[in-house]
């Protein structure tokens, strides 16, 4: 086993837990594909929500570091990939500073996008001081208490769906739309499949610790068949936005399906176990391809409705 050194750089690093940053990169893909087809693209504008977004995953992670190690979660019995300060990598309280520090200068990126469209929002931009308290809120109470009760999915739902996707929109666009709603539940979707592995692989360990997730809840084929259906539905969702019925708009969210259901299928085969890491792995990395080949069909359709060359 690798030695990490107490609050070096790479226990840092291995706390950010960087591969997770794929549910932050993705709704902000998402939203901004839409305004380049709504002509209302602003660079600074979507790299403001991109770096806004890693930054909250970022303190996130902190956070659910630090909490599950000192409600005594991770035990050592925990199937998932090593925690920071469970491991002794970093110290719960450089963990608090890190946390602090993170909160902090994601909160500074969100008050450049004050700058940027401040005068310009139709609310002269409180609505965005509303929203980045909001996303900080829930990074707290995701691993305090939501996470626990059952209440995650929906969670991921709203703060890796409506929030993000909707939120890239509206500084850039100044307005939300139909498009950016169904958009928005797609995002969510597809980032909920990575919570259901989680919840999957630890639901023998969260039953244990108390943590009543929906998987705990109604039990292993439930978690099972959850997982398989919300890759489906975000693909058929996707068929919303091939509107001038372009055959490549309406084929390309089905490879995200074929991606889906073959790592439905390993994770099936494998069931439990530390094996289900590999999953994990899977799942962001169809995210990822879900992300792009829907901005894909949104900027396809863009370009065949509006007879671009």
């Amino acid at each position: 086993m690798e030695t990490i050194k107490t609050d070096s750089i790479r226990a840092w690093i291995l706390a950010a837990r960087p591969k997770t940053l794929t549910g932050a990169v993705v709704p902000v893909l998402i939203g901004t594909s839409l305004t380049l087809a709504d002509g209302q693209f602003k660079v600074m504008g979507a790299l403001l929500c991109l770096l806004f977004a890693c930054g909250m995953q970022i303190a996130a992670n902190f956070i659910n570091d630090l909490y599950d190690y000192l409600k005594g979660t991770d035990r050592e019995d925990r199937l998932g990939p090593e925690r920071a300060c469970a491991q002794g990598w970093i110290t719960p309280e450089s963990m608090k500073r890190g946390i602090g520090v993170t909160v902090i200068l994601a909160c500074l990126t969100g008050c450049g996008l004050l700058y940027e469209n401040w005068g310009k929002l139709p609310y002269g931009g409180w609505e965005l001081i509303l929203l980045g308290l909001l996303c900080v809120v829930f990074a707290f109470l995701y691993t305090t208490v939501l996470s626990y009760h059952g209440w995650g999915d929906l969670s991921v739902l709203i703060f890796f769906g409506f929030v993000p996707v909707g939120g890239t929109y509206y500084v850039q666009a100044y307005t939300i739309t139909a498009d950016v709603i169904i958009a928005s539940v797609i995002s969510g979707l597809i980032i909920d499949t990575l919570l259901v592995v989680n919840n999957y692989r630890d639901r023998e360990q969260d039953a244990a610790s108390g943590k009543r997730t929906l998987i705990v809840r109604f039990g292993e084929p439930f978690g099972r068949y959850m997982y398989l259906g919300l890759g489906i539905a975000a693909t058929l969702l996707s068929l919303w936005f091939a509107r001038d019925w372009n055959p490549t708009a309406i084929l390309l969210p089905f490879f995200y399906l074929f991606a889906h259901v073959r790592t439905w299928q390993r994770m099936c085969r494998i069931y439990r176990g530390k094996k289900l890491n590999s999953i994990l792995g899977e799942t962001s990395r169809n995210m990822l391809l879900m992300g792009l080949l829907l901005s894909a069909v949104i900027l396809i359709e863009f370009r065949t409705i509006s007879n671009l060359p």
